[in-house]
Formats: structure tokens, C-alpha cells, sequence
């Protein structure tokens, strides 16, 4: 029987296809196989210690530290194995969206937040290009709101989209003529230095991209000069409307003590570009801050936009993004609204598109995994299969709903006025609807409410973007993972050592507030209406730190174990020897093999190996004994904004894939000392090896422990170089290494000790 017109019609016009990814047969034939071999290894190390082969404390000592090492590693692997059981890759349709949307209605409104937090580590220009960015997409501009939220509450910042939103009514036509697809201005002028001239129609084309650009340049260099100067002079304020403006900030204002700022920049109802066309809305928002309140960072600051932002246009869609990550396609709200608009895809239990985190100026062998592939494509991939992905902070739509309950069960708000169900009336710049905002952007606002609790974004960890998606995906909603060829968003990652192991400490941390809360992803996520493995699949991410415990007796007792001629591996003739090398190249192999699928390159993958082994000796270690101390001793762990500037040395020698150790810090102590202790125990393995006499030869020899020292020693080279032989800025400070070899010294003696 042939569908009939109306069917055949909905079919041709499905907004987006899911295939399963082709490697899921042989992951679940694989994991059956390695868990076996798992059980083998536990069964191994409770026998020796039930029955320990000598009645040495060392013997028991070794085996306790190995048995609970690879119990973790056990534990991560199996959360890991719930990603590979039935991943999905989507692909939307946007050349169908119209013809469904003519059906069902109108494009849904979006408004985008964007936060920001200090204009010296954050600089304001940056933060501009990436509101153009957005403002420029291919979406109707009444339609579309954007928020900057200015936690700092600095008027350099203000003043920069002041600039902002007289250059966008030339930069938004501009893009829409000449159908440009790189919208943020610094990158599209940076590109197209050698414009083209051909023709008289080419020389007019020319014309044009010069006067704007020159344009652009004035404002960098006013906002610039600003930024530089630490304030806004007279001579850059036009007029009584900025002067007013400016004229509300004082000298007794900090970023951590000052009242409400909302100022409208555009309004959609009443600006124009230079074609005559609507602008998007653009509102500058600074939350009221007190040296006595409460602030909750980063949640708090979203919170405050979804109530300004529901007094102020309630749109149905809520983008947000963090101030450095850029639109990098004019088409991405678009491509969101093909699973937001799905009918498919349930609206009514459909809370978010992730769109996955990319980074531009990424170095060729990505010496710090700053791409996260795992994290940021393979997990979520994984993900899709079961309730979705989970929220990474930026580039993602919401429906505004989502924030307000579950999908069956909502929670009213405090006034009607902040709800998703609130229909604005007047413009955006009228008295009334201007007063309210004020109002709920108050610091003393959320007392005795629900926000942060039932309602927005969820307090009580620091990674506020993670617990929000769980809590969510625990209260019934689904996501929807959104991976298009050509990056949708694009931001900076840091290319200073230092800078990305404390980023990653600050969301160590925000984890363990997950872990070990009452929503703990062990037990109230696993009984929660997104099922026992996506409950289990959300431990991967909140046991992250303690990756560090395996990490840190790898890399340190096999080795001490062979500096004091101790053997705590089979050796090559017993039949448990063999289960070693399947447990590690089972493992590693099947880690690259997804590294390599979602678009990894081995050089890659190596470097994301290498550096998941220093955050087990750096961050993950340091953020547990940090969350502990605060959970014990009471000592708050403070949120620290990631510097957005850029040092011109430091750049070039990232570019040429060279480590940044240039700064002491306490957390390059500990891979110090584990690379120098790998280097002496396998010299002195292969130097004892080579001088014995005895009959064994390398059958009896202690060839584990040796191939965990290589191993080590081959991760460290990094930390060889930055001690012997560097000599630039970022070599390895000489009080580290001193107190490096101090600890490594004192590990060596208390392995004596111990071990003998």
C-alpha cells in the first residue's frame, strides 16, 4: 500500500537522521571478554591476600595498594563501558525546517546569554566579537536577544558593547549581503587581509569590507585604549544617554560590592541597521554583588538572566556560552531547532542541544588535550543512546521550560512575571518592565525560593553546568547531542600548563560536590527517572579525581618495589603473567580505536594519554585533598576565571609543541619526582638484569615492573627536557625540582622501609 501525500510529504521533510555507530557490536562483544579478564585480576590480588605467598608485611603491603588501585580502575572502566553500548550519531536536516515550521508555526525565539567575569582576564574585545557573532545569525532578528551578564561589574566592559552595538548595524548587513560565515569580526578580518579586486561590481565589494574594516579597527583600538587606561574617559562618551550610563558607576564600586546594571543597547522594536532592517535585541546586565550575599558564581550569574531575560523578552529558547567561545556557523540555531522542533523527539521531554566544545589555535599534536575527544564527542555520542548527553557549560539551547521542573511536574516560580509561561508586554525599554528586572536581579532576590534548588540552574557545585544537566536528565528531560562538520562554536583553550591543571582542579572539585551530595550520582542518579545506566554512566565524570589513586601507585610502587629489588609482578613463566598485557593493551587499544573514530589522530591520542596520567598526579590529586580539607577544616575552594590573555613567548612555544612549566607550582612536584623515580628504577632493572648471572635470564626477570618504568619514562620525556637540558622561559623552575628530588628521595626511604 502506497503512503499517501501528506505521509510521503512529513517523511521527505524529517528534520534529522540517527545512525548507531558501527563499532557498538564489537563493544559489547568486547566487554564481556575484558570483564572476565577483570575478575581474573581481583580474584588474583584477594587470593595473595587472603593467602599471601610470604608472610612479609610487604607482601600484603603491595598487595592491598594494587588491589584497590585497579578496584578504581575496574569502577572507571565499567562507568566508561555504558558509553560504548549503544552510541548514536545524528545528522539534521536544515533544508527541511521551513516546511515543518510552516506547519506547526513560527521559529522559536532564542535569547542568548553570555557571562563574563574580570576584563583583564576575560578582554572585553573578545567578548564583543563573540556577541556579533551570534547576533549575526542566520535567524530572524526580531527573534533573537542577547544577554552579556558582567559578574565583574565594569564599565570597560559596558563601554565596549556601547561600541559593539554602533558597529553591528553595519556588521549584521554586511554578513546577510555578502553571506560571510565567519561572523566574528576579528576572525573574518584576519582571514581576508587580501581581499580580492576584480571588476567594478569586486571594487564596490572592496570598498565596502575596507570602510568596515576600519571601522572595526577604531573600535578595537577605543576599546583597547580603555581596557588600558582602567576607565572610561569623557572623550569617548557620545552624547547624554552614554553619559548617563556611565555616570552610575562610582569609585566605591567593586566587582564584588555594587548595585544592579541593566542597560538596553538595541532594542528590536526601535533600532534599525543601515538597510532600514530590525536589530537584534543586545541588553548589558550586571547582577547586584555584596560582600555579605551569597553570589554562587557562575550559576548564580545564569539564574539572574533567566529571571532579567523572562521580565524583559521570554523567549522560548535559551542559548548560553561562555564569553570566548565564538560562532564559529551562522546556521546554528537552525540546526538546534531540528531537534527542538522535532516532534519525533518528544518537546514535551526535550530539555537541550549540546553542541560539542572545539577550540581553534589548538596546536598540531594538541600537547594538552585541550580537545577533551572523550569528553566532548565520544561520551556524548555515547550518550545520545540512552538519555542524552550531558551539559558542558556552553553552546548549548535550552528550552526555557526545562529550568521550571520536571516535564510532568512543574514548578511555579516565585512571581508569574520570571516564569516560561510570562508574556512580555512593552518594550524593552520601558519603565516598568525596566524596574522589574532590577528587581529580580537583586542579590537578596532568591532568599527563601526555590532557585538553585527546584528552579534554573542548580547550586552546590562548582562545575554548575554538569549538576544542572544531571539534575535534569534525573527529573525525566532528555537531550539531544548535536556534532555538525563544521564546528558550530569556537573558543580558546589554555595553552599554559599551569593554567589547564588548575581549570581542571576547579572542576575536580565541582565533581566531588556531586559525588558526595545527596544527589551523588552512586545512588540518587542510579534510581532516578534517567535509569540505572545513565545514573552509573554520570559517575564516569563525578569520580574523576580518583583516576589519581591507580595513577599514583603505578606510577610510583612498581618502581620503588624494583629500586629495592622486590618483585610484585608474575614473572614471564608463571600463566598469570599473560593476563597483564591483555588488561593494558585491551584497554589502551580500545581507547584509541575511539579516539581515532570520532576524528582523533595517534599523535593525538598519545598526548591525551599522556596528559590523563599528570592529572592523576596533579589535579585530580590535589582537588581531592582540596575538597577534603573543605569538607573537614571548612576551607571554601574559591572559583578562579582561566586567563583569556595571551603572552607572545608562551604562544610560540606552545605552537612548537613545547611543554609550559615556566612557574613553580606544587602540582609539577609530584610528576617531577614519579619521572625521575620511573628513570632510576629502569636503569637500575636493565643494569641489574644485565649483570646477573643467574640462570633465569630475562624469564625470571622482573619484566612488568620494567615495562612500567619504560612506560613512565617514555610519558615523562616532557619533564626530562624541562629539567636538563631547556633553557627558556618555560623550563622547569629549579625550586621544583629540588623539592622534587626531595620527595623523591623520601619516597625511596620510606620504601626501604616498607618494602623490606
Amino acid at each position: 500500500m502506497e503512503d499517501d501525500p501528506t505521509t510521503r510529504r512529513r517523511r521527505s521533510s524529517a528534520l534529522h537522521t540517527a545512525d548507531r555507530w558501527p563499532i557498538t557490536p564489537f563493544n559489547r562483544l568486547f566487554a564481556p571478554i575484558y570483564l572476565l579478564a577483570v575478575l581474573a585480576l581481583l580474584y588474583r590480588h584477594v587470593t595473595n591476600l587472603l593467602v599471601p605467598a610470604t608472610s612479609s608485611p610487604s607482601s600484603f603491603t603491595t598487595t592491598l595498594a594494587l588491589l584497590v588501585a585497579d578496584l578504581v580502575l575496574a569502577f572507571m572502566w565499567a562507568t566508561t563501558q555504558v558509553f560504548r553500548m549503544n552510541p548514536i550519531r545524528r545528522r539534521e536536516a536544515v533544508e527541511n525546517l521551513n516546511d515543518v515550521v510552516a506547519e506547526e508555526g513560527e521559529l522559536p525565539g532564542v535569547d542568548v546569554f553570555i557571562c563574563t567575569a574580570d576584563p583583564y582576564k576575560e578582554p572585553p574585545l573578545g567578548v564583543v566579537n563573540t556577541a556579533l557573532s551570534v547576533m549575526a545569525y542566520d535567524y530572524p532578528r526580531d527573534r533573537l536577544a542577547v544577554y552579556v551578564s558582567d559578574d565583574g561589574g565594569s564599565a570597560l566592559t559596558l563601554f565596549a558593547f556601547v561600541e559593539a552595538a554602533k558597529f553591528a548595524a553595519r556588521w549584521l548587513p554586511f554578513c546577510e549581503r555578502n553571506r560571510v560565515v565567519e561572523r566574528n569580526p576579528a576572525v573574518y578580518f584576519g582571514s581576508n587581509r587580501g581581499h580580492p579586486v576584480d571588476g567594478e561590481v569586486e571594487e564596490i565589494k572592496h570598498t565596502k569590507f575596507c570602510q568596515l574594516q576600519t571601522m572595526y579597527e577604531s573600535m578595537k583600538h577605543k576599546v583597547e585604549h580603555v581596557v588600558e587606561a582602567g576607565k572610561v574617559d569623557d572623550q569617548f562618551i557620545d552624547g547624554p544617554k552614554e553619559q548617563e550610563a556611565f555616570g552610575k558607576w562610582s569609585d566605591k564600586f567593586t566587582k564584588h560590592n555594587h548595585p544592579t546594571f541593566i542597560q538596553v543597547l538595541l532594542d528590536s522594536k526601535n533600532d534599525k541597521d543601515v538597510d532600514g532592517h530590525v536589530m537584534p535585541n543586545l541588553i548589558y546586565v550586571s547582577r547586584e554583588k555584596s560582600s555579605t550575599s551569597q553570589h554562587h558564581f557562575k550559576a548564580g550569574a545564569l539564574n539572574v538572566l533567566l529571571r532579567v531575560s523572562a521580565t524583559m523578552t521570554n523567549q522560548p529558547i535559551v542559548l548560553t556560552l561562555d564569553c570566548d567561545m565564538y560562532s564559529n556557523d551562522p546556521a546554528t540555531p537552525r540546526r538546534a531547532m531540528c531537534y527542538l522542533c522535532d516532534p519525533k523527539l518528544g518537546p514535551e521531554n526535550s530539555a537541550f542541544v549540546q553542541f560539542p566544545q572545539k577550540y581553534h589555535g589548538i596546536n598540531e599534536n594538541d600537547i594538552y588535550a585541550g580537545e577533551f575527544q572523550r569528553l566532548f564527542q565520544a561520551m556524548p555520542m555515547g550518550a545520545d543512546g540512552l538519555c542524552g548527553p550531558h551539559h558542558v557549560g556552553t553552546g548549548c539551547f535550552f528550552r526555557r521550560r526545562a529550568f521550571f521542573g520536571s516535564p510532568s511536574s512543574p514548578v511555579a516560580p516565585e512571581i508569574p512575571e520570571v516564569g516560561p509561561d510570562h508574556v512580555v508586554g512593552g518594550s524593552v525599554r520601558s519603565g516598568s518592565v525596566l524596574e522589574l528586572a532590577h528587581r529580580v536581579a537583586e542579590c537578596g532576590y532568591e532568599n527563601q525560593t526555590s532557585w538553585g534548588s527546584k528552579i534554573g540552574y542548580r547550586y552546590g557545585s562548582l562545575v554548575e553546568d554538569y549538576y544542572t544537566g544531571y539534575r535534569l536528565h534525573c527529573e525525566g528531560w532528555k537531550s539531544v547531542f548535536c556534532c555538525p562538520q563544521r564546528p558550530a562554536f569556537l573558543g580558546d583553550a589554555p595553552i599554559s600548563l599551569a593554567d589547564m591543571l588548575n581549570q581542571q582542579k576547579r572542576w575536580d572539585i565541582g565533581l566531588l560536590e556531586v559525588a558526595f551530595s545527596r544527589f551523588s550520582t552512586l545512588t540518587y542518579g542510579v534510581r532516578s527517572s534517567a535509569g540505572f545506566l545513565m545514573g552509573f554512566g554520570y559517575c564516569q565524570n563525578a569520580f574523576w579525581p580518583s583516576w589519581s589513586i591507580p595513577v599514583i601507585v603505578y606510577s610510583f610502587l612498581p618502581q620503588l618495589a624494583l629500586l629495592n629489588g622486590l618483585h610484585i609482578f608474575p614473572k614471564a613463566t608463571e600463566p598469570w603473567f599473560w593476563l597483564y598485557p591483555f588488561l593494558f593493551l585491551g584497554a589502551y587499544a580500545q581507547d584509541m580505536l575511539d579516539f581515532l573514530l570520532v576524528g582523533g589522530t595517534f599523535q593525538r591520542w598519545w598526548s591525551d594519554q599522556r596528559i590523563w596520567l599528570l592529572r592523576g598526579l596533579t589535579c585530580h590529586l590535589f582537588a581531592a585533598v582540596e575538597y577534603f580539607l573543605k569538607y573537614f577544616l571548612g576551607i571554601a575552594a574559591g572559583f578562579n576565571v582561566t586567563s583569556k590573555v595571551i603572552d607572545e613567548e608562551q604562544s610560540k612555544r606552545y605552537d612548537r609543541g613545547t611543554f609550559e612549566f615556566g612557574v613553580h607550582s606544587p602540582m609539577f612536584v609530584p610528576p617531577t619526582a614519579a619521572a625521575l623515580i620511573s628513570l632510576l628504577a629502569l636503569v637500575q632493572g636493565l643494569a641489574a638484569q644485565a649483570m646477573s648471572r643467574g640462570g633465569g635470564g630475562w624469564r625470571d626477570a622482573p619484566l612488568l615492573q620494567l615495562f612500567v618504568a619504560g612506560f613512565g619514562v617514555v610519558n615523562g620525556w616532557p619533564i626530562y627536557e624541562a629539567v636538563g637540558w631547556r633553557s627558556d622561559g618555560g623550563r622547569m623552575p629549579v625550586r621544583t625540582v629540588v623539592v622534587a628530588v626531595a620527595l623523591a628521595w623520601g619516597c625511596y626511604v620510606a620504601a626501604g622501609f616498607v618494602l623490606k
